[in-house]
């Protein structure tokens, strides 16, 4: 029996990347996971024997919708993982406020709604467990550093990681955990999309000169792999992180120690 044995989880964003990672990350130790994704999660979750919805994180009626799936699917809630994430590069004074808000949307009142809906299902089942239940937000070290063109970006990551804290002080008396991971540079699509986006700026040259200076910023000597935080997560759902709440969780290569 593996140490999520019993447990359910919801996991957004699962189609791909560290979603995708997280969700066979926690199955592997034995939780049930309920894949959701704006595209199409279901081979992630055939792959564990999970099962998959569309779900739109920015709508707070598929978040109704998704916490009555995992319920009536699996019985409850215990753990969730707040994802799902959007990222683009953009100078403050060529963003329009649409812009801004879009990036708010996906990044900071998805993880918002996910606490609010999932809260009251977790507190059902989380005394049963020695750590709680344990809501586990993707945030970034760009919610801790800032970067030019990131702006829009910086400011979703950072509000996460206080809105964390926040979340893990009202919800402690509920027996539900409240933590933040913070990847740097992880070899995922949307890593790679960074790196189109840096060569695009023409602020740092061709794609190798790119993918040299990120290497460069990270001191273990490689970027990131989403397994790398799928195991931080994986870690934080369970009961050895019985004692951690409102901590951020910094899966960086180095990156913020310089």
């Amino acid at each position: 029996m593996g140490e999520l044995t019993g447990r359910i989880a919801l996991v957004t964003g699962a189609a791909r990347g560290i979603g995708a990672a997280c969700a066979r990350a926690l199955a592997a130790k034995g939780a049930k996971v309920l894949c959701t994704d704006v595209s199409d999660a279901g081979d992630v979750a055939q792959d564990i024997g999970g099962a998959a919805i569309v779900h739109d994180v920015t709508q707070e009626g598929d978040w109704a919708r998704a916490i009555t799936t995992v319920k009536d699917r699996f019985g409850g809630l215990d753990i969730l993982v707040n994802n799902a994430g959007v990222f683009w590069l953009k100078p403050i004074l060529a963003m329009s406020l649409d812009d801004w808000r879009q990036m708010q949307a996906v990044n900071v009142e998805s993880v918002f709604l996910g606490v609010k809906h999932a809260a009251p299902l977790m507190a059902e089942r989380a005394g049963q467990w020695d750590g709680g239940a344990s809501i586990i937000n993707i945030s970034s070290c760009a919610g801790i550093t800032g970067s030019p063109l990131m702006s829009a970006y910086n400011a979703s990551k950072g509000a996460v990681r206080l809105f964390t804290k926040a979340a893990a002080l009202e919800l402690a008396a509920l027996k539900i955990r409240v933590n933040s991971v913070h990847p740097a540079v992880i070899d995922t699509d949307m890593g790679q999309s960074l790196i189109e986006q840096y060569v695009a700026t023409g602020l740092m040259g061709g794609a190798n000169e790119v993918r040299d200076r990120i290497l460069a910023s990270h001191p273990i000597g490689r970027l990131g792999r989403d397994i790398d935080i799928a195991h931080g997560v994986a870690f934080l759902a369970g009961d050895g992180a019985a004692f951690m709440t409102g901590s951020e969780l910094i899966i960086d290569g180095g990156f913020t120690a310089a």
